[in-house]
């Protein structure tokens, strides 16, 4: 178990990522966070959202969505890129990571994490021993506890630059 706030990758959109290659690198499962890493809070699937996850599809990614969200909120989001999915996660607990392994019959190796929160998604990936890419947020933060959260990511990002990470993912940039 890596007990870790640190991404193994940092991009600016989740839409930046060439899909392609993590598959290539082995990872042919990838779990969601969705508000704020793929839309914004609360918002339907974009156009850019369900293309991505036809690409995946079609390229034969499997995906989940893992969200601390309500099933309600997951559905609205879901209902246009029809993926597995899990509400009401408590991230950053491991147990909703180990659901959508399940879900998806993958395991850690070949299973990648991509969400936009230190605090809950890196860390919640982290322990269960996932990969984890860190998007940066889509919109900007109006919620207090998450504006207070985003200026304690901003002290803990300070040590990425220092960290050699890059391990299995290294060739990624």
């Amino acid at each position: 178990m890596k007990i870790s706030l640190l991404p193994d990758i940092i991009v600016d959109s989740v839409y930046d990522i060439d899909f392609i290659k993590l598959k290539n690198l082995g990872f042919t499962n990838i779990i969601f966070d969705i508000d704020n890493t793929l839309v914004p809070h609360g918002a339907k699937a974009n156009q850019k959202a369900i293309d991505l996850f036809d690409f995946l599809k079609s390229n034969n990614i499997n995906t989940c969505l893992i969200s601390n969200n309500t099933k309600e909120r997951v559905e609205i989001f879901n209902k246009d890129v029809h993926s597995n999915f899990i509400f009401l996660a408590n991230k950053p607990s491991s147990k909703g990571f180990y659901k959508a392994l399940k879900i998806m019959n993958a395991n850690k190796e070949n299973t990648i994490f991509i969400g936009d929160q230190i605090f809950t998604d890196v860390l919640g990936a982290n322990l269960a021993g996932l990969h984890s890419i860190m998007t940066r947020p889509i919109e900007k933060d109006f919620e207090k506890l998450i504006i207070m959260k985003r200026w304690l990511e901003r002290v803990v990002l300070l040590f990425y630059r220092d960290k050699d990470k890059f391990d299995i993912l290294k060739d990624y940039e």
